[in-house]
């Protein structure tokens, strides 16, 4: 799918940095809107609708976690990638915790960042466009496709972009054992990588949604293959 247009939001306190990076992406063929502060770009994202993020963490005024949570009360769905000089594994946990779905760290090569840029939105067009207009159920799992919306005992879930289209790849299989590989690609994309344990990163997150009303659990670890979505006593495939 083309993803040239695409309305990408940068917020860079580095003037230089910023520079560049803008330079390569509209020469790539994005509209890129620009913010120095950390404050400026949550309400330039809270007001415009961008199919893309990137953000730096150390920003004056607000940091791009601070942003990121914010973003992610307001809009579940945007696309968020963190590129930043605080690239331990430390940082990268906390910011896949405050909501974002890739993390790039500094020093980088340009063509690392147009790949994942192109990969989020190629992933976030492809959810968007192929899905059905439809609702999807499972146990006392509700999801609405047209509203985007996730219930579970009949009370709303707030998930991020991320944990939605690993919760619906559950359950377009339930029943069925799904490996972290094939998560890695129908969620994540062929081209992510970031470490081998975001898959378990990302579930230990939605079990926790889902559950955070005493509720049973459904997604189980399947030793050595994957995950499953399924009740207690039901069998695997």
């Amino acid at each position: 799918m083309d993803t040239k247009n695409a309305k990408i939001l940068l917020v860079e306190d580095d003037a230089k940095v910023c520079a560049f990076i803008n330079k390569g992406l509209t020469e790539e063929g994005f509209e890129v809107s620009i913010a120095l502060n950390g404050k400026e770009g949550y309400q330039m994202a809270s007001a415009n609708k961008f199919d893309l993020l990137i953000l730096d963490i150390m920003l004056p005024e607000m940091n791009g976690l601070e942003i990121c949570k914010a973003v992610r009360e307001e809009n579940t769905h945007v696309p968020i990638l963190f590129l930043t000089a605080l690239g331990s594994s430390e940082n990268i946990a906390m910011g896949l915790n405050s909501g974002a779905d890739d993390y790039l760290a500094k020093p980088f090569k340009f063509i690392e960042l147009i790949a994942r840029v192109k990969s989020l939105l190629r992933r976030s067009r492809n959810f968007n466009s192929n899905i059905p207009d439809n609702s999807y159920r499972f146990s006392d799992i509700k999801v609405n496709d047209s509203s985007k919306t996730v219930t579970r005992n009949g009370k709303k879930i707030a998930l991020t972009s991320t944990e939605y289209k690993l919760l619906l790849a559950f359950l377009k299989a339930p029943g069925r054992v799904i490996s972290r590989t094939e998560l890695l690609e129908n969620v994540w994309g062929v081209n992510y990588d970031i470490g081998t344990n975001v898959v378990d990163v990302y579930v230990n997150y939605l079990r926790k949604k889902l559950e955070k009303e005493n509720n049973d659990r459904l997604i189980h670890t399947v030793i050595g293959m994957g995950y499953v979505l399924k009740e207690d006593d039901e069998d695997t495939e």
